[in-house]
């Protein structure tokens, strides 16, 4: 096992290259994954691009936070350990592990607390180091493998992103009363799973909001209980009233100006909006509604380590449904990415290299 192989991004908004080079030996902690599944996330666009929207902030490079070309993109990682570095302790050669890419700098508080979403020098998998759109993925310490052991890495793939993304971010919204609303924005990998995931938390009232319409359907297979296409007239009116005027809570996986603007006119007083899309934009709204509707408004940003493993237990306990997955072999990744950004994917592709 001497060659790896991989496809790099290696210009800005191009397409991803076939790349082959030598198959790195770990060495201390890390750890050598076989990849057997690596999931296309939206974030894998905006990467690709070079650049995130800030509104009339102009944009944000990802030069800016430390990326480096060429890279492997890929950040949704399951496989098989092939190879330890000799301080691995508790992590073996065949066992079938979850990569949990969102490494932080490891010196930090938030480091310290194992709160890596939090660290402000993160080195992530997939940005600032190799990821997963590749044969092999060098990761930097065992404790960022979770044992899979009897699950299918397909399906468990996409928890290393999208499933611990919005884990993290329903538990800032918070426990809901039973006749409160969760309204969840955007039927994509991410709000699929946030909808399985918040079911399994014990969520009760969930609409779900997009617009297109097979992919509410799908929304309802997962879980919610109403839906609500956003491209009708008077929307805000009628979520108020699906909602009999108790939306609590919003978890909006778009991120966009129109579903800000959505989520703070829908919200009843003492409301909880978190965002984690990042499509980009400004964020508009009165000033005073943050007191006079006593608003909370916050981002969450992807997930923490604790938060992977938890997700883990609740699909080892039945508790989560499997949202809709694509295999396709690493070789369609650039006919993959068109079809992602043309809106024309329903749950995740999976590349199976």
């Amino acid at each position: 096992m001497s060659k790896s192989y991989s496809y790099d991004l290696v210009e800005w908004d191009k397409p991803f290259q076939m790349a082959e080079r030598a198959v790195l030996k770990p060495t201390g902690r890390s750890v050598l994954v076989k990849v057997i599944a690596s999931g296309l996330c939206h974030s894998d666009l905006h990467i690709k691009k070079g650049f995130m929207d800030l509104g009339e902030r102009g944009k944000l490079t990802f030069e800016q936070r430390g990326a480096k070309l060429p890279i492997t993109l890929g950040h949704e990682i399951a496989g098989e350990v092939v190879d330890v570095g000799e301080g691995v302790a508790d992590v073996v050669i065949g066992q079938k592990v979850l990569v949990f890419p969102w490494i932080g700098c490891g010196n930090c508080r938030a480091c310290d607390e194992d709160r890596e979403s939090d660290c402000t020098s993160m080195s992530i998998i997939g940005i600032h180091q190799n990821g997963g759109f590749a044969s092999h993925v060098l990761v930097p310490d065992e404790k960022f493998v979770l044992d899979i052991t009897g699950l299918d890495p397909v399906k468990i793939a996409p928890y290393a992103c999208s499933g611990v993304t919005v884990f993290n971010a329903l538990t800032k919204v918070g426990a809901l009363r039973e006749d409160e609303w969760l309204a969840v924005i955007g039927v994509g990998g991410l709000g699929l799973n946030a909808i399985s995931i918040a079911v399994g938390m014990g969520y009760k009232n969930i609409i779900a909001i997009d617009v297109s319409e097979n992919k509410l359907e799908l929304a309802i297979e997962m879980g919610a209980n109403r839906v609500l296409d956003s491209t009708k007239l008077n929307s805000t009116e009628e979520l108020i009233n699906i909602t009999n005027g108790l939306l609590y809570g919003v978890l909006d996986t778009f991120g966009s100006e129109e579903t800000g603007s959505l989520a703070v006119n829908s919200l009843t007083k003492a409301g909880r909006y978190v965002v984690v899309g990042q499509h980009g934009g400004d964020f508009k709204m009165p000033q005073v509604w943050l007191p006079q509707k006593a608003m909370t408004v916050r981002g969450s940003h992807v997930g923490n380590s604790p938060q992977l493993r938890q997700i883990i237990e609740m699909y080892r306990a039945g508790k989560l449904k499997d949202i809709p997955i694509e295999i396709r072999p690493l070789s369609e990744i650039n006919s993959a990415v068109e079809e992602l950004k043309a809106g024309h994917v329903s749950g995740r592709i999976v590349f199976c290299p």
